[in-house]
């Protein structure tokens, strides 16, 4: 990828879990690296498969860090989750929920509650509180025929500690339990970077999307025609990116090598 006047990028769409920080340490000087951003020019959109905090959380925790954004610059796989539901159910109703805050108050928000008795859906995300009995729940509901969506296929995801189990492990075991696949609503499905354009009003070509897993982050991207940059401050290393195809169009060492290259408009 050319950083010249041959490539006129107009705004950026970030991953968070491995672009943006590790847990809750932050990869590299952020209040600077976005000060960058903000002297490049570009419009700013974080989309993250990871639906465990709502969007006003991501607010809060990209502000303890001298970011600051607003709720509308905030995609979640939550919010995609919901535009199936919706698709499905525009009456909304009782479904049942495996997951965290952020999931919980994207499907309230429209009309869909908990419920463990008459759910017309389950919906699973990434849930650090998972039990047994909730799988057990999950699992009976799914072999009554009960539509089953996931946030995201995301089987680990990057701490500081190392690659922990991501949403897609907890969507792997019920799988393994009832014989059915989940529709994803997440990366790589392309439903939140439609999203993100919409907000942003801007098309595709304009945009450089950068994250950290090729096979939802960058696939996701090049379905619908962005820019694509694959960092290695996550859960791949640099000979997974080189061998990975369709190639993205740039491989960096982590977003503040991106924002430090010769961006010309």
């Amino acid at each position: 990828m050319n950083t010249n006047s041959s490539v006129i990028i107009n705004a950026i769409i970030l991953d968070m879990d491995g672009v943006v920080w590790r847990g809750r340490e932050p990869i590299g000087d952020l209040k600077s690296i976005f000060q960058q951003i903000k002297k490049i020019g570009w419009k700013v959109i974080f989309a993250t498969n990871n639906a465990t905090r709502s969007p006003n959380q991501y607010v809060e925790l990209l502000s303890s860090f001298g970011v600051s954004v607003e709720q509308w610059q905030i995609v979640t796989s939550a919010a995609a989750v919901t535009y199936y539901l919706i698709k499905q159910f525009p009456q909304g109703g009782p479904v049942y929920i495996i997951g965290e805050q952020g999931l919980f108050e994207a499907c309230a928000s429209q009309g869909f509650y908990q419920s463990e008795t008459d759910a017309i859906a389950v919906v699973v995300g990434l849930d650090r509180n998972l039990t047994y009995e909730k799988l057990k729940i999950a699992t009976l509901m799914l072999r009554k025929g009960l539509p089953f969506i996931g946030t995201n296929p995301d089987l680990t995801f990057p701490t500081p500690q190392g690659l922990v189990p991501g949403a897609g492990s907890i969507l792997a075991a019920l799988t393994a339990a009832s014989d059915v696949k989940p529709l994803i609503a997440g990366k790589p499905e392309p439903t939140m970077y439609h999203i993100a354009l919409e907000r942003l009003n801007i098309s595709p070509a304009q945009v450089l999307v950068v994250g950290d897993r090729p096979e939802t982050d960058i696939v996701g991207a090049q379905k619908i025609g962005c820019h694509t940059a694959l960092v290695l401050s996550g859960v791949t290393n640099a000979n997974q990116a080189n061998f990975w195809k369709p190639a993205p169009d740039l491989i960096a060492s982590d977003l503040e090598s991106i924002v430090s290259m010769d961006w010309v408009k």
